[in-house]
């Protein structure tokens, strides 16, 4: 039996060709994001959240306020609804701009969905520009039906977008629902920790394990950003890079020296007892 929540993913699989045609050229745009800080203001790394849904909030929240005015305001609210239809266009394209940032990061039926989430939000910013330049004109009627089928295109690619959240788990901490332990669990022997980087799992959760002189450090192994796996990133003396999207954070505490990541990497304290190397959760700072 099909359901509402299987219908993002039948769109994508039965347009598969032109979503991945558009998802190229897209590419050709968001792979001109320089990395380090034009990456990390778009991703949001700053505020510790995806910047992306800020805006999506902000430009549904005041075409949606357009449309009220329009049905309950009558002509004395022409001109507001009016303003608030131009102003959610301008919103609308720091929007795109970190949509298609986040895009960047997909692969696979995540980057299929994702292309259809975005090229339906273009045709609603299209719509809602000619609704603006419709009222503009004085064709307030017309402006009208332009803008109640923006925010009827909106509905559907806003269900997209939250299927691709809550559904396929776009923009969430990859590690918000491990456990990590609280007591001290041992990890591997100290003896089997060379200079490279290694792996254990404790717990059921990978720990990236790194000795440098004579201290060792643990981190999640699991990337924040996407699920990249650390110990196959690059590692100076202090820091650790993923490899998928060069998210890099510091080996002594997790914090994100650069994006796209939003949320640090967990850490763990280590000890070494009786020639094993033992590991518990980091208490959170206060």
């Amino acid at each position: 039996m099909i359901t509402v929540r299987d219908l993002p993913a039948i769109a994508a699989d039965r347009w598969r060709e032109p979503l991945d045609s558009f998802g190229d050229r897209l590419a050709e745009l968001t792979g001109r994001i320089p990395p380090g800080w034009p990456k990390d203001v778009l991703s949001g790394t700053w505020m510790g959240h995806p910047l992306h849904p800020v805006f999506t909030d902000t430009a549904i929240g005041v075409w949606t306020a357009a449309f009220v005015l329009d049905f309950i305001g009558g002509r004395r609210s022409a001109d507001a609804s009016t303003t608030l239809t131009g102003v959610g266009v301008l919103v609308a394209l720091p929007t795109i701009a970190t949509g298609a940032s986040d895009w960047s990061d997909l692969t696979g039926e995540q980057r299929r969905l994702g292309a259809l989430h975005a090229g339906g939000n273009l045709v609603v910013t299209a719509l809602y520009g000619a609704s603006w330049l419709a009222r503009r004109r004085g064709h307030r009627g017309t402006g009208i039906v332009l803008g109640v089928l923006g925010g009827t295109v909106a509905t559907g690619t806003a269900y997209v977008g939250g299927h691709l959240v809550y559904g396929r788990g776009v923009g969430v901490d990859t590690t918000a629902f491990d456990r990590l332990p609280t007591r001290w669990t041992a990890a591997m022997e100290d003896a089997d920790l060379s200079d490279a980087p290694a792996t254990a799992e404790v717990g059921g959760v990978p720990v990236l394990l790194v000795r440098r002189g004579r201290r060792v450090r643990a981190l999640h192994d699991r990337c924040t950003h996407r699920g990249g796996p650390l110990h196959e990133g690059e590692m100076t003396d202090d820091t650790v890079t993923c490899p998928w999207h060069g998210s890099c954070f510091r080996l002594e505490d997790g914090a994100i020296v650069r994006g796209p990541a939003t949320a640090p990497q967990p850490s763990l304290e280590v000890r070494v007892r009786d020639g094993v190397i033992e590991v518990r959760r980091r208490a959170p700072q206060r």
